[in-house]
């Protein structure tokens, strides 16, 4: 039996190989991955930024009897709503100003493959009514047209929000969420499961060594001791933004603490994850610490927004996205600056 179980799980490592694991969160994890692959249900794939749902969803598709058909991937967050109908659903010629031409939504090039919504808790309520005939009818229509066409996709959807508060709010459509959440994979932050971080600094090492055509083939005691004690709010894809700096950065075959962000090195981050104040919920203390964390980032590179969001291991499209959220006042920010001002309630931030 412990031999069946043994083989059971060698056969999902190579099915996987892409994801890099080994702790018994992510086990269990790719365990449910392997059961829902050959199945034809909507999946809802939920965890923090960084996490890395569009893989664990390119990894369903890969297993799954629609490998051999397209697997169509849609960001709903960079995308304008005036144009994401159009990305789903295509459009007939002159249904809006510019459309001069007919085009194929992203439903129709799925046909019988697999469609990833990436933060489809960014939809918008009249593309939540569309998507939710989708779901229900297997039809649709293109913009500017009358005709229903038919679907046959797999939707994997993806989401870093907190859906039912959302519905709470009224932000998003209750009996969509039900069409979403027939399977859910909860995708755990990098901080709990730290027993990959070693597996994972090794494999963005000989990733980014052989990208970079260098022979950097180790981490320092010191600053793998970093590595391990950093808590990662960027979860997995900071880290892969940390080692390929440090790659590229390193002048010999070992990676040292010279070649580390500061922020890895100061124990601040430590800091910041010390309990915050009796009162505040998990969220609440979260999202102080990642404003924290966006402050500092925006501090040492003197408010330069590209160069912060490449720090953080988010992209700028984001980074706007959390300076307006927590109200950052990027045009008090200077380099020699001790702390920064937040604007007066009703501001026009800038972005």
């Amino acid at each position: 039996e412990e031999n069946k179980v043994l083989r059971e799980k060698l056969r999902e490592r190579s099915r996987f190989e892409n994801i890099v694991y080994g702790s018994p969160k992510m086990m269990e994890l790719m365990g449910l991955v392997a059961r829902v692959a050959p199945s034809p249900a909507t999946v809802l794939i939920r965890g923090e930024s960084g996490t890395g749902k569009e893989l664990v969803a390119t990894a369903i598709h890969q297993a799954s009897p629609r490998a051999a058909k397209p697997m169509v991937k849609v960001n709903c967050a960079a995308i304008p709503e005036t144009l994401l109908e159009s990305e789903l659903f295509g459009h007939e010629k002159g249904a809006f100003t510019g459309a001069s031409q007919r085009r194929v939504g992203r439903f129709e090039e799925a046909d019988g493959g697999t469609l990833f919504l990436d933060e489809i808790g960014d939809l918008s309520p009249s593309l939540q009514v569309k998507l939710l005939r989708v779901l229900q009818e297997r039809e649709f229509q293109r913009v500017g047209s009358n005709l229903t066409l038919r679907t046959d996709v797999r939707l994997i959807a993806a989401t870093h929000h907190d859906l039912e508060e959302a519905m709470k709010k009224g932000r998003f459509r209750e009996d969509l969420y039900y069409r979403l959440n027939v399977i859910t994979i909860h995708l755990p932050p990098l901080r709990e499961r730290k027993e990959d971080i070693p597996l994972l600094i090794d494999h963005f090492l000989k990733k980014y060594s052989k990208e970079n055509q260098k022979e950097v083939f180790d981490v320092s005691k010191e600053a793998r001791a970093a590595l391990l004690r950093y808590p990662y709010p960027g979860n997995v894809r900071e880290l892969e933004n940390i080692i390929e700096r440090a790659v590229v950065l390193c002048r010999g075959t070992s990676i040292t603490t010279q070649d580390l962000p500061f922020h890895l090195l100061d124990g601040r981050s430590e800091r910041l994850w010390q309990p915050t104040g009796k009162g505040k919920t998990l969220p609440e203390s979260l999202e102080e610490i990642e404003r924290d964390l966006i402050l500092k980032s925006l501090r040492e590179h003197q408010g330069v927004q590209t160069k912060a969001a490449r720090a953080l291991g988010i992209s700028e499209r984001v980074l706007r996205y959390k300076i307006r959220k927590y109200q950052i006042d990027t045009s008090q920010l200077s380099s020699g600056e001790e702390g920064l001002r937040l604007p007066a309630e009703g501001t026009v931030l800038n972005s």
